[in-house]
């Protein structure tokens, strides 16, 4: 996790794309690498890359996507979304875990392909306008995406429903102003799940807390965070990097349908104990 922030940051390679936006060009090869698309558990589905989770929840009323991975995963999701059967125009609704180019490089994208509407977390609002420049600390390396206007605005513990499906945001800031995570219900015939779609708090920055002065509670902000997500009650748990929760440990390709697979809650609890030390640790500086 460390590894990936570092390659994030200490680049100054850059692609330009059309409306001088950039992305690194030294990104890990797994981000856009096509991996096969599956069914989690219920209505969840993983449609993203190798590495960049994408996540499909299929509802009678429609379909929700969270998080894009770069811009060069369009036609990865889409590819994917085809492959489970499903129709890449019935996205109705689009969410994100956090405004960094590497979970929404194709949001601005899909949203005017699909019309989806666009639900933020509301912290994250001043990123989405200005393409990411505004950002704490991608901004200052030339970091960015396509400015995406949102539809509607998220604050801690807002519904977000589609058909038969809710979906509740858990403000988690830190790793950006808005950084969330989603926890809903879903079932299958034989059995009810609750999953969290966990963005978890990694730290990317090297410098004390107080020296971040466009982020001035930065520091409170991530304390908030892990005390709330220690806190969470859930049975089955993804995360915004398929890496943080060893999906390619669990779930092969061609494997059979199992959402037992993503059930260690004590893999979670320990990856928030892990990051939680390291924040212990910067707070000492």
């Amino acid at each position: 996790m460390k590894k990936i922030a570092l390659i994030i940051l200490l680049s100054f390679r850059i692609m330009v794309f059309a409306q001088n936006v950039t992305e690194p060009t030294d990104n890990p090869k797994e981000w856009s690498e096509k991996t096969e698309p599956f069914r989690i558990a219920g209505n969840l589905y993983y449609v993203g890359t190798y590495d960049l989770a994408s996540y499909l929840i299929v509802t009678d009323k429609g379909n929700i996507l969270i998080n894009t991975g770069l811009a060069n995963s369009l036609p990865i999701i889409k590819e994917n979304i085809k492959t489970l059967g499903f129709d890449y125009k019935s996205i109705k609704i689009l969410l994100l875990t956090q405004a960094h180019f590497d979970h929404l490089g194709a949001m601005a994208d899909i949203k005017a392909e699909t019309g989806a509407k666009l639900y933020v977390d509301e912290k994250d609002a001043k990123e989405l306008k200005t393409g990411g420049k505004s950002d704490y600390e991608m901004g200052k390396y030339g970091v960015t995406f396509k400015p995406i206007k949102p539809d509607h605005f998220l604050k801690n513990n807002d519904k977000i429903i589609l058909g038969n499906t809710t979906l509740t945001m858990l403000h988690h800031p830190g790793h950006t102003k808005g950084s969330c995570s989603f926890i809903y219900n879903t079932e299958d015939k034989n059995a009810s799940y609750k999953v969290l779609i966990a963005n978890l708090p990694s730290i990317i920055v090297d410098k004390p807390f107080s020296e971040i002065k466009n982020y001035p509670n930065i520091q409170k902000d991530y304390g908030n965070t892990f005390e709330a997500m220690q806190k969470i009650d859930f049975n089955l748990w993804v995360a915004s990097h398929a890496s943080q929760f060893k999906l390619h440990q669990k779930c092969k390709p061609g494997a059979a349908y199992n959402p037992k697979a993503f059930m260690d809650k004590n893999e979670y609890f320990e990856s928030i104990k892990k990051l939680k030390n390291i924040y212990s640790e910067k707070i000492k500086q």
